[in-house]
């Protein structure tokens, strides 16, 4: 399930969301996202969103920690993330109803104004009747400030009226409160909308991460890099809100991201003090302002490496406070990277190749042991170059740079990158072999490579198209309770093995199926979370819904949305 990453003096080593993340969640996770990590927490990771892991001894296969993810589609918005018409697809992204008449995108002209009426009622998006509202909305790129300006100017008769005067004063009023860097020649607009492939990407990432700590299967970190893309999603997302004061940004998303995180440590850490979990000795003077951790995870959450049976619940591992928590690195993550983009924006939309590949130079000396940084914060910003570029390569796809990339540069490039990673991986080989968890520059430069090709083939879509279609419920699911998936997948992997375990007692299972019952162990445990799953959407997941100031919802699928507009279309 999970540990911590990135190896230190202490016997801990790079690991990983989906959901994101985390989590990734957040990987779970963007995600909280996805986390969506990224998973959980790429993770989510998200991981991935989101888990990590311990390699002292009595490692436990199912501990373990996914780097890869987050996570960010168009008109969706995380429930963590501040009245935000642009904010979509991040599990930290959405949000409810902004303060003032009309809230502040009605009020500024904002040409994705539109887009909030649905999401603050749950439903999906632009087209009337769509059936969907998503707490990791996506979307394509979306118009730069020069843009938005420009439409809002034509929504506003009267503005337009004022002349060039008060044209350019409303500018340095907007430059003055944040509202982003100017637009660079290449950035370009993209009509507003929810992106159905950027949902479905998101909803791939916090399956991989779910099924990668249940089976443990390293390739899974070289075949579909969740953290990585959960990242990249939210990156994305986060270039388009931007475009509004970047202070009120911040705010919302940290105030969607918390209550969850609240909720799930509400649960865990009083379950840790009754295992006889003794912070204080096991962290020194510091346990108190890192147990606050678990209120604003500036950085990653402690908790204890072997517990006692806890009263009551004694059918709880030793390793469960571990397995439970290690995904929320990625919430960490996620909230630096949050905190950090007004600036990275600033540099992308002035040196943008300088700027996306800053991180992957940083991972080179950091993540190699060139350089050595201990603890908590050698991690935090080891994590923080390894998944930097996938971010900003969100800014890329966001702002229109990466289709002005000729296709087949941008492919051989990418392709250049990901050969490298596994280059590198082939003569670092961790204690899990390929798993790129263990090998911070190969993680990195595979997932850096990944999202780009991804991207780059990224198609718009309003609707799932074909037999995709008929996923269509469960991806609106996942994205609108990626963080609820990503924070508690891992314990619910491990809540499986108590009902599993009883089987044994029938002499069906032990004398005829026992040999084949021990060997799909795995499989059995992979069927029965996602019930668990289900059940825990129900009981929490409209805590989401709260912090994004919309009605509470107990299955958020998009289906009451879709009766609605049919009835209204009749």
């Amino acid at each position: 399930m999970t540990t911590p990453p990135y190896g230190n003096e202490e016997g801990e080593r790079y690991g990983t969301g989906d959901a994101f993340a985390a989590p990734d969640p957040y990987a779970a996770y963007d995600p909280y996202a996805q986390g969506a990590s990224d998973a959980a927490p790429d993770g989510y990771a998200a991981g991935d969103p989101y888990a990590q892991r311990d390699q002292r001894e009595g490692f436990d296969p199912f501990v373990r920690r996914e780097p890869q993810a987050r996570r960010d589609p168009q008109a969706g918005r995380h429930p963590l993330a501040g009245p935000d018409p642009d904010a979509a697809g991040d599990p930290f992204a959405q949000g409810g109803p902004q303060s003032g008449p009309g809230g502040f995108a009605a009020a500024q002209g904002d040409p994705y104004a539109a887009a909030d009426a649905y999401e603050r009622d749950g439903s999906y998006g632009q087209t009337p009747g769509y059936p969907q509202a998503d707490a990791f909305a996506t979307s394509g790129p979306a118009a730069h400030p020069v843009a938005e300006t420009a439409t809002a100017t034509a929504q506003r008769p009267a503005e337009a009226k004022e002349g060039k005067e008060g044209k350019e004063g409303k500018e340095g009023k907007g430059a003055k409160e944040g509202e982003g860097a100017a637009a660079p020649s290449w950035a370009g607009g993209k009509k507003p909308g929810r992106d159905r492939y950027l949902d479905l990407l998101r909803s791939l990432a916090l399956v991989r991460v779910v099924a990668y700590h249940v089976f443990g299967w390293a390739w899974l970190t070289i075949l579909f890099p969740s953290m990585g893309v959960m990242f990249a999603l939210a990156g994305s997302l986060m270039a388009r809100s931007l475009n509004r004061p970047a202070l009120g940004v911040i705010r919302g998303r940290i105030r969607r991201l918390l209550p969850p995180v609240w909720v799930f440590g509400a649960v865990a850490v009083p379950l840790m003090f009754l295992s006889g979990w003794q912070p204080a000795k096991q962290l020194g003077g510091t346990w108190l302002i890192e147990l606050f951790t678990y209120v604003v995870p500036f950085g990653a959450p402690p908790y204890p490496w072997d517990t006692d049976a806890v009263p009551g619940v004694g059918w709880l591992s030793g390793s469960w406070a571990v397995q439970a928590a290690g995904p929320l690195w990625y919430i960490r993550a996620y909230l630096w990277f949050v905190i950090a983009s007004p600036l990275l924006l600033w540099a992308f939309r002035r040196v943008p190749w300088a700027t996306l590949l800053a991180p992957l130079a940083l991972t080179a000396v950091i993540g190699t042991g060139l350089v050595e940084i201990p603890g908590e914060t050698g991690r935090a910003i080891t994590d923080f170059a390894v998944y930097g570029s996938c971010w900003v390569v969100g800014f890329a796809h966001q702002d229109g740079l990466l289709k002005q990339v000729p296709r087949y540069l941008a492919v051989s490039c990418a392709a250049l990158f990901m050969g490298f990673g596994l280059w590198w991986a082939s003569g670092h080989l961790g204690p899990d072999g390929w798993d790129l968890n263990d090998i911070p520059l190969a993680q990195a430069a595979w997932s850096f490579g990944f999202v780009v090709i991804l991207l780059q083939y990224a198609p718009s879509w309003q609707e799932l198209p074909g037999r995709l279609a008929q996923f269509d419920k469960l991806i609106t699911l996942s994205n609108n309770r990626a963080v609820t998936i990503y924070l508690w997948h891992n314990a619910l992997i491990m809540a499986t093995i108590p009902l599993l375990d009883p089987l044994w007692q029938f002499p069906l299972v032990y004398d005829t199926l026992g040999t084949a019952f021990a060997e799909t162990y795995s499989v059995w445990m992979f069927v029965l979370v996602w019930p668990l799953i289900g059940l825990t959407i129900v009981a929490v997941g409209w805590i989401e819904d709260l912090a994004a100031g919309r009605k509470p919802r107990l299955w958020p699928d998009g289906s009451r949305r879709a009766r609605a507009g049919g009835t209204r279309r009749r």
